[in-house]
């Protein structure tokens, strides 16, 4: 095994912008669907003006330039080359904290996060609470390697997370992550326990199931009911995934509008908040989102969480390290509690699912008030 850590820059070759641009004026546009609103799926009207911005008006050189202020890295784990973002604070004893992102996102979903992160002090924060901050490209997502094989898992991923931190020579560290990132941070703890002081999540512990019901109480069935009615709109896509990945990804990888269409459906349908992505997250991340994955032709290979699933089963935390939770409800605490170890469960907080990217300060907050007491 290589362990050498290699600084890695952005740098998109020309042609592959002008590609870019080419592709999204030569859409070949469908007829709406008849229907009210979102109703059939993302309107062609909202998908002409957002591809129009993408094509004329979006300026990826300087996002890639904002990109590239992050230090970067390549090194090779498990056999796979990872990308990760290095970012140590100026305080010289913060703590390292490993961020992992979501789907359908990528280490983008940080970029507004890291600076209150590492920088407390220029956030107007308290400097005793920076962290040195590691944000890895999960396998099969933006620049890290995609998996070559089957059998692929949250476990596998978390203990390549876990021997990156030792190889950047964290001994004691805490763990983060939203969506998939839900999943891993747990992970990373029971890979790790002698060195993880705590998990932090967004949420997805403690959300009651159908065999849950039985025993819910009154207010807790009305919040099962809640999650019933958020999980019955939209696409299932971890079934969609599933059953025929190959298939859907040549549309994803052909036609960046086709790629873009998707990737709204599903911020639009957890930005549970407001009635369109864009209210809450702004327009420039998101595209700079959807531009990693075309120029990195990620769209088939970050689904490997789906298809390499035989159902969808919400994530079930650990007992080897704390854990807090960005926001309880419609999640339970109870049942949380029957796996994990509970120490931070506010009832309310703002934003929607992408907490990091619609409410990147009250997030950090959040993590900083958590590991206050594991430091």
């Amino acid at each position: 095994m290589n362990a050498e850590v290699r600084p890695f820059r952005i740098d998109i070759p020309p042609a592959d912008l002008a590609d870019l641009r080419e592709r999204l004026a030569r859409t070949r546009w469908p007829r709406q669907l008849p229907g009210e609103g979102w109703s059939r799926g993302v309107p062609v009207d909202y998908l002409q003006d957002l591809t129009a911005y993408w094509g004329n008006d979006y300026d990826w050189r300087r996002h890639e330039a904002r990109l590239n202020e992050f230090p970067q890295f390549m090194t090779e784990i498990d056999g796979h080359d990872v990308h990760f973002l290095h970012v140590r604070s100026p305080e010289p004893d913060a703590l390292p904290l490993i961020l992992t992102h979501g789907w359908p996102n990528s280490f983008v979903e940080f970029t507004d996060l890291i600076g209150p992160l590492t920088d407390p002090r220029a956030h107007g924060g308290d400097p005793a609470q920076a962290f040195h901050v590691v944000v890895p490209s999960v396998p099969g997502f933006g620049f890290s390697a995609a998996p070559r094989g089957t059998g692929w898992s949250v476990t596998r991923v978390a203990r390549m997370w876990a021997e990156l931190m030792s190889r950047l020579g964290y001994e004691r560290y805490g763990a983060q992550g939203g969506d998939l990132g839900a999943y891993i941070a747990p992970a990373v703890a029971e890979a790790a326990p002698e060195h993880v002081v705590g998990v932090h999540i967004n949420g997805g512990i403690g959300f009651p199931t159908e065999r849950d019901v039985p025993e819910l109480t009154p207010g807790e069935f009305e919040q099962y009911e809640q999650l019933q009615r958020w999980r019955g709109g939209g696409v299932d896509h971890h079934k969609l995934l599933r059953a025929a990945p190959q298939t859907f990804c040549y549309g994803w990888h052909d036609s960046p509008t086709a790629q873009l269409a998707w990737l709204m459906e599903k911020f639009r349908e957890f930005a549970v908040t407001v009635d369109l992505a864009e209210e809450a997250i702004d327009r420039d991340l998101l595209l700079t989102n959807a531009t990693v994955y075309w120029l990195t032709g990620t769209s088939g290979s970050s689904s490997w969480i789906m298809y390499e699933s035989t159902e969808f089963a919400w994530p079930q935390g650990q007992t080897k390290a704390p854990t807090g939770v960005y926001r309880g409800p419609p999640a339970i605490r109870r049942l949380a509690e029957r796996h994990s170890t509970i120490t931070h469960w506010p009832e309310e907080n703002p934003g929607g699912h992408f907490v990091a990217m619609e409410v990147p300060d009250a997030h950090a907050a959040d993590i900083r008030e958590f590991f206050e007491k594991l430091r």
